[in-house]
């Protein structure tokens, strides 16, 4: 029997998983048209070329389950052909380094969206967990402009409050928070306000609602249900067409990959606890995203807004940026 999930053009915002088959199959038993999938957080440009290159032997080696895309139209094609798109995305700007061009080596390579900092500060701005914010940086507007101007999106979800308005105000394209929750249900330096929710959204900007445990009010006892409230949430301060999903999943990945996270440069102080995450009752694998469309119908969402936040919001943002 076909049920409306299996029709739906499914995108998420953010996943950072141990790549390999596992992964794949699970995306592809959980219906997931594309996703942002990051490649590079702490890394250098040498080091994010090397990712890229063993992206590259994935995509030839799992050719039956995933495929590059670098447009909506190689993402449309990958749901024709029963695969999913893979999008590059970074989780910093330092595989930029200080060198401009390569903004457009990392497009040419399928790289369409970069956060702009991971939790401190870089030559960009300042992330969420830095004392102080100054803001982006003159490097950082010319970072924006070059990223505009190859068609990457900017992404702001562990940038910091200051840097990421001004982002917001630079930027000549719309710019997203790929993967956050609302500060309004849970106060968290990784949660957004609702004046910050509402910015981005005056702005033609875009939110990718997350379900990273640490960040819900109900912690590892959250469920499914209480995720697709939080979407909900923020959809009633912006609108059902502004709004995405972004699960950050894991799979695959335990203490010592998110303490390599966790470190400033990945190895530096400490910024935040180390959890154990459990996801969501209900949505523990990329495979369970049948769950999250029953959840939304169980919440009585209609068909358009379900399209809208499963993916369909996401390709509207991605044709305009891209």
């Amino acid at each position: 029997m076909t049920t409306l999930h299996d029709d739906l053009i499914v995108f998420d915002g953010l996943i950072i998983s141990d790549w390999g088959r596992p992964v794949f199959e699970a995306m592809h038993k959980g219906g997931l048209t594309a996703a942002n999938c990051t490649c590079s957080v702490w890394e250098n440009f040498r080091d994010t070329m090397l990712a890229i290159g063993e992206w590259n032997r994935q995509f030839r080696d799992h050719s039956d389950l995933i495929v590059k895309a670098k447009t909506v139209a190689d993402i449309r094609r990958a749901r024709e052909e029963g695969k999913t798109g893979i999008v590059l995305g970074f989780q910093n700007t330092s595989a930029f380094e200080d060198r401009l061009e390569f903004v457009e080596l990392f497009k040419e390579q399928g790289v369409g969206i970069v956060q702009m900092t991971y939790n401190t500060r870089n030559l960009v701005g300042s992330g969420c967990y830095e004392s102080r914010d100054d803001g982006l940086s003159d490097f950082g507007h010319e970072v924006v402009a070059e990223m505009n101007r190859v068609g990457m999106l900017c992404d702001l979800s562990h940038v910091g409050s200051q840097t990421s308005r001004d982002v917001i105000l630079a930027s000549k394209k719309p710019v997203a928070y790929s993967h956050c929750l609302p500060a309004g249900l849970k106060v968290h330096p990784r949660n957004k306000s609702d004046e910050q929710l509402r910015f981005i959204a005056e702005h033609e900007g875009f939110v990718g609602v997350t379900m990273f445990p640490p960040f819900l009010a109900a912690g590892n006892d959250a469920t499914i249900d209480d995720y697709v409230a939080a979407i909900d949430y923020i959809v009633n301060l912006v609108g059902e067409e502004r709004v995405g999903f972004g699960t950050d999943f894991t799979m695959g990945y335990g203490a010592k990959f998110f303490e390599y996270l966790n470190r400033d440069k990945g190895y530096a102080r400490q910024l935040t606890e180390i959890w154990e995450v459990k996801f969501p009752d209900g949505l523990g694998s990329i495979a369970d995203f049948p769950n999250l469309t029953a959840a939304m119908e169980r919440a009585g969402w209609s068909e358009t807004k379900i399209r809208r936040i499963m993916g369909e919001n996401w390709l509207t943002l991605l044709e305009e940026v891209w």
